[in-house]
């Protein structure tokens, strides 16, 4: 990950604080995606809503197709307005970021008690995606 891509996961973590503050918490995840993509716009990041990825087995295109919330950049954003975090939340971002080739990930919550973001970092060598935090984010920086 490069120093911009690190500080854009943090402007992006940002907006979406912005927005929490602003809304509160527990409202429809809808709600939260609109503010979102006007905060994000307001700030002038680029973003893009609800974003189609195709699947596909053996070359052939699948019916089936995964929905992100946003991605900016090179960077899937998954909302949600839950109390807590699920292993299934973790798990849908895991497999958008997947597919999509995409190497960062921010998992988002407007339904706690305060806000939550989980960022990520895939390591497609080895499949494991791995929560960056203060103490090891340096090592994913080039």
């Amino acid at each position: 990950m490069t120093k911009q891509q690190y500080k854009q996961i943090y402007n992006i973590t940002g907006a979406a604080m912005e927005v929490y503050n602003t809304l509160g918490r527990g409202m429809d995840e809808l709600i939260y995606q609109e503010a979102l993509q006007m905060e994000l716009a307001s700030r002038n990041i680029s973003a893009q809503r609800e974003v189609w990825f195709e699947l596909y087995y053996k070359g052939q295109k699948m019916k089936k197709k995964y929905k992100a919330d946003f991605v900016v950049d090179d960077i899937i954003v998954e909302l949600k307005s839950v109390s807590v975090f699920s292993p299934e939340h973790r798990v849908q971002l895991f497999n958008y970021m997947r597919i999509a080739k995409q190497k960062i990930g921010i998992l988002m919550n407007f339904g706690g008690k305060f806000f939550a973001a989980e960022r990520y970092w895939y390591k497609e060598e080895t499949d494991d995606f791995i929560l960056l935090k203060e103490s090891n984010y340096k090592e994913y920086i080039e």
